[in-house]
């Protein structure tokens, strides 16, 4: 082949090539398939371990809220028995007396003439009862023997009688005036403290004056209105849990007593709570909440009231598994306190052992993953 020949044919081999590029830059491009979104994983929810209850078996009670001021069980009044003036009080309030100790003097003045005349009247009348039995007796003799008639002796004999009930009245005008000079020293009904102290010395007094108010702690009441609606589950010897206003322990007590008649107006009935005070911690006057217990259950399976939740599907808990926040429906039972707490029974639908969120926290979504904030 000649150069001229070559020349052609590379120049035909060329235009072809571009040819062939031209139409393959002009030809229209298929539309591209759109690439599927994926979702954003839910953002990581964080709690601190306040916000986390781990359930494991716990003692439900159901209970009955009272309130109340707590009084002495043993309480008394000490008053006057004679009118008199007050020689001495030996105690104050907040002293310490024993049953039968002397708390208060009076004058005895007045009371220790009116003995001395009291025994002095007995002394006469006993004279006369002497003289009177003697007669009775000579006579007696004399209207055996016939020198006097039956109506002459029956005069001696009435003059015994009446000597002898003339001695019998003296004897107990002298015990009356007695008692009321014992009277005059005042002791203690009770064993217990001086709650108040009425009188000073030298103060004139009349009878069934007031004069100290003793109180014994030992044994100390709470007196609480239950409603009528309730009163049926009330029954003696039901154990009561007392917290005292002021103090930071609890104290336990026990129904010893319902009034059987209700109060005018409230139309509640009256529950009296006894609890013992052994050590003194507890006062009169003290204001008390009080939980009757009506029933306990141990062993159960119980959440805190805000950790359970309610809507259209029914009742669901969000439960911690594997690191993220799932949501479980649960069956529950009765609702009740826990210590201080109030909790709802899970019947079903839950394990011991399993961390629950225990406050609410809003809207959750299932699914999140979660992590526990260290402690700080």
């Amino acid at each position: 082949m000649s150069t001229r020949s070559r020349q052609v044919v590379l120049l035909i081999v060329v235009i072809a090539v571009i040819a062939a590029g031209a139409g393959f830059f002009l030809r229209p491009k298929a539309p591209s398939t759109p690439s599927p979104k994926v979702a954003a994983p839910p953002p990581a929810l964080e709690f601190v371990s306040q916000e986390l209850f781990t359930t494991a078996p716990v003692t439900l009670q159901q209970t009955l809220s009272l309130t109340g001021a707590l009084r002495a069980v043993d309480m008394a009044s000490v008053k006057a028995r004679v009118a008199a003036d007050v020689r001495e009080v030996l105690v104050r309030e907040g002293e310490a007396v024993k049953s039968g100790q002397v708390v208060v003097k009076m004058d005895a003045t007045e009371y220790l003439a009116r003995v001395e005349q009291a025994r002095g009247n007995l002394n006469a009348a006993r004279a006369q009862l002497d003289i009177a039995t003697k007669n009775r007796d000579n006579n007696r003799m004399l209207v055996e023997k016939g020198f006097i008639s039956r109506n002459a002796f029956d005069t001696y004999a009435s003059q015994y009688a009446a000597a002898e009930a003339n001695v019998d009245a003296a004897k107990g005008a002298l015990e009356v005036v007695n008692k009321s000079l014992n009277d005059t020293v005042i002791r203690a009904p009770i064993s217990g403290l001086v709650a108040v102290r009425y009188v000073q010395p030298g103060e004139k007094v009349s009878a069934d004056n007031k004069l100290l108010d003793l109180v014994n702690l030992r044994k100390m009441e709470l007196e609480a209105a239950v409603p009528t609606s309730d009163i049926a589950s009330v029954a003696l010897h039901q154990r009561v849990i007392l917290r005292i206003e002021g103090l930071a322990q609890q104290f336990d007590g026990k129904v010893v007593r319902v009034n059987p008649s209700t109060q005018a107006g409230s139309r509640s009935v009256v529950v009296y709570v006894q609890v013992d005070n052994p050590r003194g911690f507890l006062r009169s006057g003290m204001f008390a909440e009080a939980q009757l217990i009506l029933s306990s259950r141990s062993g159960v399976l119980a959440l805190p009231q805000n950790a359970v939740r309610k809507d259209g599907n029914g009742t669901y808990v969000f439960v911690i598994e594997g690191g993220r926040l799932v949501r479980k429906s649960v069956q529950t039972g009765m609702s009740g306190r826990v210590g201080n707490e109030f909790m709802t029974e899970i019947s079903s639908g839950l394990e011991f052992g399993t961390q629950v969120v225990a406050t609410d926290m809003g809207s959750l979504q299932p699914g999140a993953l979660v992590r526990l904030s260290p402690a700080k």
